[in-house]
């Protein structure tokens, strides 16, 4: 069941003649299905760890297992075939075209990765996709027509449309009022429930994380602790005995 597996990881960035040590030895699995929030402070490593994790960036050393492939020093054409495949982003900026239409910022991912589809085929996909995020009669509508949460769903659908067993979401609501944030955070719930895609919030924003069924909290380039979500939505310790970096690990 484990759709990612990282082992003993380490990051270190050369300023010059200096090593900046980020990650500093991670250990962790989340399996297929998990919605997991990626927590920490500002230098904690928590992007860096993203990063890896969206293959974006590859480790210095340490093994990283992706849907049982490992792909740890793979180049960076190979990291950018598994990204297409298997990888959806959304950003807390939304990165949509700002002269492009909804649907077509939705379809833009296909270019890359379904070259068999016929344009008709291709504005279909983006079109259900589009309706699953309640965002049907907005298909023609550019970025400056839109709400802010219009505009993160329209990002969310242009994430799903390779149907990707992984979706990462970076501060996804960062730019939102509470209620549009709450109301994102319900929509990655529901399809992580209902389609089973597995979700990893990056975020330091404590109620973000509680919409995550499990937490997993970085302090100084280590896993600090990991903490389970409980029915009525309280983050609770995993284990009585506090942190679980150990178990992680195994």
């Amino acid at each position: 069941m484990e759709l990612i597996k990282l082992e003993d990881l380490h990051k270190t960035y050369h300023l010059g003649e200096i090593d900046v040590p980020v990650l500093k030895g991670v250990s962790l699995t989340i399996d297929r299905g998990e919605m997991v929030a990626l927590t920490g402070a500002s230098g904690s490593g928590k992007t860096t760890l993203m990063n890896i994790l969206g293959c974006l960036d590859r480790p210095t050393s340490g093994r990283y297992w992706l849907d049982g492939e490992e792909i740890s020093q793979l180049s960076a054409d190979g990291r950018a075939m598994i990204r297409n495949k298997k990888i959806g982003f959304v950003f807390q900026s939304f990165n949509l075209l700002a002269r492009t239409s909804a649907l077509e910022n939705v379809m833009m991912p296909l270019a890359y990765t379904a070259s068999s589809l016929s344009d008709r085929d291709s504005r279909e996909r983006a079109r259900r996709v589009l309706e699953r995020v309640s965002l049907g009669d907005r298909l023609d509508h550019h970025p400056s027509q839109l709400s802010g949460g219009q505009q993160q769903r329209v990002a969310i659908a242009r994430a799903l449309i390779n149907n990707p067993p992984l979706l990462f979401a970076d501060e996804p609501t960062g730019n939102l009022d509470s209620h549009t944030s709450e109301e994102i955070l319900r929509m990655f719930q529901q399809l992580n429930v209902e389609q089973g895609i597995t979700i990893v919030l990056v975020t330091h924003d404590a109620g973000v994380a509680r919409h995550a069924r499990r937490v997993i909290r970085m302090r100084d380039g280590l896993i600090e602790s990991g903490l389970f979500g409980g029915a009525d939505g309280e983050v609770k310790p995993e284990r009585s005995t506090g942190l679980i970096a150990a178990s992680l690990a195994e």
